[in-house]
């Protein structure tokens, strides 16, 4: 009977355990979505389908179901995490601020979307995560010179945006051609914070304010400062997308029709779609996460590695680095690898040269200096998951027999010592044999 039972519990978790994040498929396969409203579920549809269409696995909860947890008997059920419930004050089941917190720091991803009718429990996980929103609860982002056409005047809320960060890795190597429609509250990175980074800026003409009310006071947010979608990869490779936006998730917006305030082009469809879709591509691992393998180090002209090496011995290291596509690991080619042979501080600091397949190497001279040393690489570039590597490594000095046994600089001090003897020798013979 306890071998059934136990039969039946594995049988109950092989689905996560088959479709869970590994190192050898980073891709965050099983991702749970905490709603406000399940009519979400319709209106957000194309945003999800472009989930399920590459392989992932959503699991739509209201956010106030008292049966929700993230794990279960200690074991995490999922690997991603959206948050499409920005009015939500207390979270059902097992999920709280705490949990979200300990999901992230356990490498797991969240997307949060707010509007401004944010509450201090989006808040607050946003403001964790090194992002302000506007303290406002009526603020909504204001642009009188950068907001979308539309046949009513309106309040200029509804913005469209086109100023997104410069990389490839992050928003794919397609440019994206029309403006982002954006229509929501407005935030800040914190400062103390260097993880944090914008995404999607607000034109140097926003401000954030109840648009429904005159202003009496300076807004606390102007400018290029007001970051409309930012993103965190915290330092155990977690990543994380804040937006102050739902409804630019929303299939409205991504069929939208977009021209920018000031320009005569109209675009048929907004930038939504592809600004979103290749931003979750990022923030799940489809893109930008590398792994590194097959980490070596020999003497030059041999292929095993030693224990220890000996001051002034030649040798190659080498490292195999391989990025994740989405489907298979492809070889990731740079040319900013470096190694350190470090102890205390770098002794050699070398540039890795690349064959173009994954493999990184170089050849040097082992310091003449003797101790505990590490082959150390610290990689870090936008966008892509960080690399540390370390590998440590005893430096001997020569022993006794090692040495030259004549020394080319010590060639003075041995003529010294045969022209004394023979100097001696000649005194010698001259005083005995002298009459």
């Amino acid at each position: 009977m306890p071998k059934l039972a136990l039969f039946l519990i594995l049988i109950h978790f092989l689905p996560f355990l088959c479709t869970s994040f590994s190192p050898e498929n980073p891709s965050s396969r099983r991702v749970l979505v905490l709603l406000d409203d399940l009519a979400l579920k319709s209106s957000h549809s194309v945003y999800f389908k472009s989930l399920q269409s590459r392989g992932f696995e959503l699991d739509f909860k209201l956010a106030d179901d008292p049966k929700i947890g993230l794990q279960r008997y200690g074991q995490y059920l999922y690997d991603g995490l959206i948050l499409f419930c920005p009015t939500t004050e207390r979270f059902g089941g097992s999920i709280d601020l705490a949990a979200i917190l300990d999901f992230v720091d356990s490498g797991h991803d969240l997307i949060i979307a707010a509007d401004n009718n944010a509450s201090d429990l989006i808040r607050e996980i946003a403001t964790e995560c090194g992002v302000d929103f506007d303290e406002d609860p009526a603020a909504m982002v204001i642009d009188h010179t950068s907001y979308a056409v539309s046949e009513t005047e309106g309040d200029h809320t509804l913005i469209a945006s086109d100023d997104f960060i410069k990389s490839n890795v992050l928003l794919g190597s397609e440019k994206i051609e029309a403006p982002v429609l954006f229509q929501g509250i407005g935030h800040s990175l914190s400062p103390a914070n260097s993880l944090v980074l914008k995404v999607l800026s607000a034109s140097p003409s926003a401000y954030s304010a109840n648009p429904k009310s005159k202003l009496s006071s300076p807004p606390s947010l102007t400018g290029s400062a007001i970051s409309l979608v930012s993103i965190l990869q915290a330092r155990n490779n977690a990543r994380i997308l804040i937006s102050g936006s739902l409804v630019m998730f929303s299939n409205r917006f991504f069929r939208s029709g977009v021209q920018k305030a000031g320009t005569p082009t109209k675009h048929e469809k907004s930038g939504n779609e592809q600004f979103l879709t290749e931003l979750s591509k990022w923030v799940f691992h489809e893109r930008g996460h590398l792994k590194a393998v097959n980490i070596q180090h020999h003497k030059d002209g041999e292929a095993d590695e030693p224990s220890m090496y000996r001051i002034n011995d030649d040798l190659v290291y080498s490292v195999e680095i391989y990025e994740w596509s989405g489907r298979s690991w492809e070889p990731y080619v740079a040319d900013d690898v470096q190694v350190q042979f470090y102890m205390m501080s770098p002794y050699v600091l070398k540039n890795l040269s690349t064959d173009k397949k994954g493999r990184y190497f170089t050849a040097f001279k082992v310091p003449d200096v003797y101790g505990v040393f590490q082959f150390k690489v610290e990689y870090q570039r936008l966008g892509y998951t960080s690399l540390s590597l370390s590998k440590q490594i005893p430096v001997r000095p020569y022993r006794h027999n090692e040495y030259e046994r004549f020394i080319p600089a010590a060639y003075p001090y041995y003529g010294a010592a045969f022209s004394m003897m023979a100097g001696f020798f000649i005194f010698t013979a001259v005083h005995l044999y002298n009459k």
